[in-house]
């Protein structure tokens, strides 16, 4: 997937008030060595085989669904969508600023592991600043609620961080469906230079959850 671009536009926050901090580690946990004891030589043991029950779903096992509704950290609802890439390879992201798009080729809503990356701009022409230039100034422990079809799960910022307008395939930690659960949110952000095609930099928010996906009705 190719970087996410913004609409020519400037925007009136500072860069300066953007947060660098270190973003979580995206690496799969290392699971035992499943090594075994064997029993001492010429020793003879006899068990009676213990009845093994029937495995049952879980109760806070949930089936995964595409997000429909963010709840940004200042407060503000936004309709979701799920894009794709273009031919080009950057990733479709809605024109309107008041819609985000949910990459569907990451982590959905209760899913265990993997980033679930919801992407939007930061402005456009005819609408001027939309609601992610709010993640601009964006501070850890604010929260965010993403939302699905049947499901709601709460999130707590823990990084904002600014980088390079690249390719996303160079930057896994962004999209991949590996690694610990996490929600990533992403617009543009300056400086703005109209000579080499507009944004420089990607604002990125990282979010992890504060509890497991909740059911939100029948």
């Amino acid at each position: 997937m190719g970087p996410v671009r913004g609409v020519p536009g400037p925007v009136l926050v500072a860069a300066a008030a953007l947060l660098t901090t270190l973003v979580a580690g995206c690496g799969l946990r290392d699971g035992g060595t499943g090594e075994r004891t064997a029993p001492s030589p010429g020793a003879t043991e006899r068990r009676t085989p213990t009845p093994v029950a029937p495995a049952r779903r879980a109760a806070s096992q949930v089936t995964p669904e595409g997000p429909r509704a963010i709840r940004l950290p200042d407060g503000t609802v936004l309709r979701v969508r799920a894009v794709g890439t273009r031919a080009d390879g950057e990733l479709a992201v809605p024109d309107d600023v008041r819609v985000a798009g949910w990459w569907r080729g990451g982590s959905r809503l209760g899913d265990p592991f993997g980033a679930t990356l919801v992407a939007g701009h930061v402005d456009s022409r005819r609408q001027g600043l939309g609601p992610y230039a709010a993640l601009l100034s964006a501070t850890a422990g604010q929260q965010v609620v993403l939302q699905s079809r049947h499901l709601r799960q709460d999130f707590r910022v823990r990084s904002l961080r600014l980088v390079r307008q690249a390719p996303l395939r160079h930057q896994p930690w962004i999209h991949s469906a590996g690694g610990d659960r996490r929600l990533v949110l992403v617009t543009c952000a300056p400086p703005y230079l109209p000579s080499r095609g507009g944004y420089q930099n990607l604002a990125v928010v990282t979010a992890v959850p504060t509890g497991p996906p909740q059911r939100r009705g029948p």
